[in-house]
């Protein structure tokens, strides 16, 4: 059974969508991106969502005390990694917080080394920009991975969930771009996204 991941949440609106589909996480993105959104913001959209659906903070090569202080204010639930962030800066993070960590991983054609220490692992297409390029990668290269529980993204839409889901069952399908009409976040798509991920179960 596949989770849904909403990311990129920006506005009030934006939680009103998720608030009506309900899917099992969202994201704050609080690295730099167009999405990115300060702590402020954050705590306040935060207190506008639903208790059902758990907060992801979107990192990449942050100071660890800023995590730490964001993942400690209750502004997220889960710390998602999209940097260089070695085991050495997972243990920091586990040692001082409970929040699960979310470690990024690129792909291209093949599986690179994978870290050990994260609770999960986030599967998304290798770009300069570390994610939310809106590509997919190939798929293929999942097939035999049989380790740390995942989510997957890149160019991920309701026109190919259905086929990666069939293909991979990955824990958690995690889609920003795809659910946006002309850069911001589109209610009906969301929806569309969720029901389309819920019907599959």
């Amino acid at each position: 059974m596949s989770k849904v991941k909403i990311c990129g949440l920006m506005r009030r609106e934006d939680i009103a969508a998720v608030n009506l589909a309900l899917p099992d996480y969202i994201g704050f993105v609080f690295a730099p991106s167009r999405r990115r959104i300060d702590i402020k913001t954050a705590s306040m959209l935060k207190e506008l969502l639903d208790p059902k659906i758990k907060a992801v903070g979107v990192f990449v090569n942050e100071d660890i005390r800023t995590i730490l202080e964001i993942a400690q204010s209750g502004i997220i639930d889960l710390i998602q990694l999209h940097g260089d962030e070695d085991e050495g800066y997972i243990s920091r993070i586990r040692e001082n917080c409970d929040c699960p960590v979310i470690k990024s991983v690129g792909v291209c054609d093949a599986l690179p080394p994978l870290p050990r220490l994260p609770d999960y692992l986030l599967f998304d297409t290798a770009s300069a920009q570390r994610g939310g390029t809106g590509r997919t990668f190939d798929w293929q290269a999942l097939k035999e991975y049989r380790g740390i529980p995942y989510f997957l993204a890149g160019g991920l839409s309701s026109e190919n969930a259905a086929d990666v889901i069939r293909l991979l069952s990955p824990l958690c399908v995690d889609v920003s771009s795809g659910v946006e009409t002309d850069g911001f976040k589109d209610p009906e798509k969301i929806n569309e996204f969720v029901q389309l991920v819920r019907r599959l179960q």
